[in-house]
């Protein structure tokens, strides 16, 4: 589809120059830091079964330089299909891959409107930091839902009004400027005034240290923000079903988070950008039923035992704060290695297993 190809070529023209994110190449990442990402603990979390195998395929939606790596970590032997419009960006997200070990994905070079690309369906789709850029984000958001199987589920993020507010104030003025080379909004950033509105935010945002991340801040050729009400509207055009909201401080009911986001957006505090999954055809979650059975996710598995003894705290990933993790913690979690049947469970141990199943750290399903 030419036409759906002209519509993005600025955005690929830039990807093609500012890889991003732009990660160093032997950054490396935990197996447990990946838990967030495995299809089968997401698929039994809102629907409460395990996948079968027509459902156990991911797609990264405009993956960029770097999340084929982590997501194939948390997926062993699941394929998965790396889509992005830029060659630049699949050429550093292989090379970052393979130098880990992590080789059999699939890296496809196209425009997720185009009908023809990454055909079939999904049981995870992973679209973060993409339908902001888009032309037509409901277009994407569409594409997204046709190529979701039922049961499956989407991820997606999207920049917030509150979030980008210093981000966007600069971009525009730079914009109103005629600013659109690297070299002098790098020569501006370095003779910024600390107590200066421009200064003060290149000072609280690292990713301004390297050029792809100036890039995505300030030249990028398209980039839209949304209030929460916006966003679900969005979302509403389809018949994607909200499940849970997962940025930071996120409740864990779809609705309440709404308000909460309502009342941050008209007393302007700090906001977090949108992070929400989003499912087709979801049948909901088993929780601890007495027909259920619990085991480790997945991701958890080859590393549970080689946790650090001393107490950790791993950050949150569907919006729960996670608990601390000692040496009693590690020898629960390393109980359910092999599913164990609910009924097995005493009420104490039901208790305890709660709050990892809400983190994902356990997952209930049936059968």
């Amino acid at each position: 589809m030419q036409g759906v190809i002209s519509v993005n070529d600025d955005i690929r023209r830039h990807y093609e120059r500012y890889t991003y994110p732009h990660y160093p190449l032997l950054a490396a990442v935990r197996p447990c830091d990946t838990y967030a990402l495995n299809l089968d603990s997401l698929h039994a979390r809102f629907n409460g079964v395990l996948p079968g195998p027509h459902v156990r395929r991911i797609l990264l939606a405009g993956c960029g330089s770097f999340s084929p790596y982590p997501t194939s970590l948390a997926n062993p032997g699941v394929p998965v299909t790396a889509l992005d419009l830029s060659r630049s960006n699949l050429r550093r997200a292989r090379l970052h891959a393979y130098l880990h070990g992590r080789f059999g994905i699939d890296w496809q070079r196209g425009d997720l409107l185009d009908p023809a690309a990454v055909p079939g369906e999904y049981g995870f789709i992973d679209c973060f930091g993409v339908l902001h850029h888009l032309e037509d984000p409901l277009a994407g958001l569409r594409a997204l839902e046709r190529r979701l199987a039922p049961g499956g589920i989407v991820r997606v993020m999207v920049y917030s009004r509150g979030a980008r507010r210093g981000a966007e104030s600069i971009r525009k003025a730079l914009r109103l400027l005629g600013v659109k080379d690297m070299p002098t909004v790098k020569r501006l950033i370095r003779r910024a005034r600390q107590d200066s509105r421009f200064g003060g935010y290149v000072r609280e945002a690292p990713e301004l240290s390297f050029d792809s991340g100036i890039a995505d801040a300030f030249l990028h050729p398209r980039a839209r923000t949304y209030r929460i009400d916006e966003f679900m509207a969005l979302v509403g055009e389809t018949s994607l079903r909200p499940l849970l909201f997962a940025h930071r401080g996120a409740l864990p009911g779809v609705a309440a988070e709404v308000e909460r986001l309502r009342r941050i957006e008209a007393d302007r505090e700090d906001e977090p950008n949108f992070i929400l999954y989003l499912g087709r055809e979801t049948t909901g979650g088993c929780g601890l039923a007495a027909d259920a059975s619990v085991m480790l996710n997945p991701a958890l598995r080859s590393c549970v035992g080689a946790l650090r003894l001393a107490p950790v705290h791993i950050p949150p990933r569907l919006g729960y704060p996670n608990p601390r993790l000692g040496l009693s913690g590690k020898r629960f979690l390393r109980r359910f290695v092999r599913p164990v049947p609910v009924r097995e469970l005493s009420a104490e141990e039901r208790e305890r297993a709660r709050p990892f199943l809400d983190m994902l750290f356990l997952v209930a399903f049936r059968g």
